[in-house]
């Protein structure tokens, strides 16, 4: 059941009332009364074929049938020793096509192990703990970090809470929630008063109220998206089955045509029956489905030197066939690594190198490596961003992890860089006290302890912060309106390149009762992007070279998807649609114009298998890459998707033909 009704557009409490709930839960009674109703609170499938019907499926080949009817030819001719060799090699080939066909149906039973096992939820006014699938709409649902969301709900409380929805709408940062009321019709990702199966919680706390269960989710349409996908037989399976009927149509116009001549000469017509027969096994190429197993395997072991892993024999060939490639952003085309790459302090602008969470790189002023060591205000800079920070830089196995949010990881990388380390800063300005992000404030501040006093670092939106600031920078000058607003303006134009931008400032504590967010110093603005991998951009131009066009489709916002794509070299034409552009198209206009379109941001699952689709019927073969549960469907139906092996979902793996071990497009 599809669960049409747009509960982001209402206010919390006018969804409970819809819901025929209140903010104390259902009782156990109604619960049950409405779970029997509703269904289990789990993805249905359809009742699949049989293994031995699957195994059945394999006979429908053109060249099987030619060599089941040489077996029988072979048989009623003598020749026993022939009869048993093509049946051996059928057998085989048929052996080979169940076991990956078997193997290829596992992406729902995948999508299933996303499910959260179980649910806290208000019972007659109290906190219990039941199974997920006994979840019903109207049950209110306890968020907290960690957990696991098991249903559609509509928040009701959100106290700082954010959400990894990566795996189901392509974001690349956690989400933050809110309880406010989404104007329009949105996309899954702009919804911010939502929250997915599926998905997981991983700051703040929150209620919700369920809204929809089972089927009924996100991840049950995407469920029965793939349920419905049929998977795309490859060029070299529609080529090897024309050539079997062209064999076929040969041999038995040639057969027949020397059973005539023969009759005609005056031979007997048992005996040219013996004759035609003997020709037809002659004709049939026997080896051949041996042959093509054994060049493919070749093919599987040269790929897998090559970071690439393949699940279906005949996806090797189809990868040589492509003419275009449907790519992901995050973590295929970029690091997966929030970085920060421009700084803004006192009028000018620092670029950074260096990318990913490896603390190595340089700020650049002008073109020229700065000594940053010689500039105490930017050292100062960096480190409100280190100290005002609650994550961690940590190195395992050789390669540098954040531990917590991706944007504070990338200012402590920045920090790094120069040297400003956030453990002995730490311990020499140890923090006493604080004021936590909220959604309310969009800002954090931190106390810390110096040898000239208490000092409070914050950072937060751009806006808020100067809000805030009754000086600027290092010589405390008094901000003036027009300050004010050359410097947003400076935030709004690095925002529009598709940098994620933070304000910095401070404020030294000269009295115990000093409010902490006023009369603050502004710092100067951090710019930050998960940057494109260096080798991407060459490969891209390989694939132009031999014929292959690139497009970019990502789940994530129209400006850092376009900014990404010029970094590359991607936009040329300047074709950008996104899921609000697609939903405005015909299937006609969306075939007449999909050539053209070089990125699509903001898109749904069903927007990729759209574009797919599109794609194919213009005669294209399309290779589509991706990570999670929103490119299954795509992946499935695209000629051979291309799944992450490291970052990867086991349900984007399941649906794909090939997984990449090292998540990287140049792999390709």
């Amino acid at each position: 059941m599809k669960n049409m009704r747009k509960w982001y557009n209402l206010e919390a409490a006018e969804a409970i009332r819809e819901l025929g709930s209140d903010s104390r839960g259902l009782s156990t009674v109604e619960a049950q009364r409405r779970l029997a109703e509703s269904g289990p609170n789990e993805l249905a499938k359809k009742r699949g074929v049989s293994p031995w019907m699957l195994f059945l499926e394999q006979f429908k080949n053109v060249m099987i049938i030619i060599l089941l009817f040489a077996v029988v030819l072979s048989a009623i001719l003598g020749e026993t020793v022939d009869a048993i060799i093509i049946g051996v090699i059928i057998l085989f080939a048929s052996g080979l096509g169940f076991i990956q066909e078997y193997r290829a149906e596992k992406a729902m039973e995948a999508l299933k192990r996303m499910a959260a096992p179980t649910a806290s939820v208000l019972r007659d006014g109290s906190e219990v703990e039941i199974p997920a699938r006994d979840l019903a709409p109207g049950d209110v649902i306890i968020l907290r970090t960690g957990n696991r969301i098991p249903a559609d709900a509509r928040l009701i409380e959100a106290v700082n809470l954010k959400a990894n929805e990566a795996p189901l709408t392509g974001e690349s940062l956690p989400v933050e929630k809110t309880t406010s009321p989404v104007a329009g019709e949105v996309n899954v990702g702009d919804r911010r008063n939502m929250v997915f199966t599926g998905t997981t919680v991983v700051y703040g706390r929150g209620t919700a109220i369920v809204t929809a269960t089972g089927m009924a989710t996100e991840f049950g349409n995407i469920a029965g998206m793939l349920q419905e996908v049929k998977t795309e037989r490859t060029p070299l399976q529609i080529n090897l089955d024309r050539m079997g009927k062209r064999i076929a149509i040969a041999g038995l116009s040639l057969t027949f045509v020397l059973a005539v001549l023969g009759v005609l000469r005056g031979h007997e017509i048992a005996e040219m029956f013996v004759w035609g027969v003997a020709l037809a096994v002659a004709a049939v190429p026997e080896a051949l489905p041996a042959v093509v197993v054994i060049s493919l395997a070749l093919g599987v072991r040269r790929m897998v030197k090559r970071h690439a892993l393949i699940r279906r024999l005949p996806a090797v060939e189809t990868l040589g066939s492509t003419t275009i490639i449907c790519s992901d952003k995050t973590g295929t085309m970029t690091q997966d690594e929030m970085t920060v790459r421009r700084v803004f302090f006192d009028g000018k602008f620092f670029e950074v190198s260096g990318t990913g969470y490896e603390p190595r790189g340089n700020f650049h002023l002008g073109g020229e490596v700065h000594e940053v060591s010689k500039d105490p205000e930017l050292v100062n800079l960096l480190r409100i961003g280190s100290l005002c920070n609650d994550a961690s830089l940590v190195q395992r196995d050789s390669r540098w992890q954040v531990k917590g949010d991706p944007t504070e990881g990338a200012l402590i990388v920045a920090a790094a860089k120069v040297g400003v380390a956030v453990e002995a800063e730490s311990a020499r300005y140890p923090r006493i006290r604080e004021i936590p992000f909220s959604s309310d404030t969009k800002m954090m501040t931190t106390v810390h302890k110096t040898s000239s006093g208490e000092v409070a670092y914050s950072k937060g939106a751009p806006e808020v912060i100067l809000d805030r600031c009754h000086y600027i920078y290092s010589n405390r000058r008094e901000a003036t309106d027009k300050d004010r607003g050359d410097i947003l303006a400076t935030a709004q134009d690095m925002a529009g390149k598709g940098l994620r931008v933070l304000g910095l400032a401070y404020k030294p504590i000269l009295q115990p009762n000093d409010s902490l967010n006023e009369g603050l110093v502004f710092a100067g603005l951090v710019g930050m992007i998960d940057p494109p991998r260096p080798e991407v951009k060459q490969a891209i131009k390989v694939c132009e070279e031999a014929g292959i066009k690139t497009m970019m489709i990502t789940g994530d916002h129209k400006l850092t998807a376009v900014a990404i794509a010029k970094e590359l070299g991607l936009l040329k034409q300047g074709k950008v649609l996104s899921g609000a552009d697609l939903d405005s198209l015909t299937e006609e206009q969306l075939a007449e114009l999909v050539e053209q379109v070089e990125v699509c941001a903001r898109v749904s699952p069903a927007h990729k298998l759209r574009v797919v689709q599109a794609l194919q019927k213009k005669g294209h073969v399309v290779a589509m890459t991706g990570d999670g549960v929103n490119d299954a469907p795509a992946l499935k139906k695209a000629d051979i998707g291309v799944a992450m092996g490291v970052t990867g979902t086991d349900v984007s793996k399941e649906a794909a033909a090939m997984v990449l071990t090292d998540d990287n497009f140049a792999s390709i």
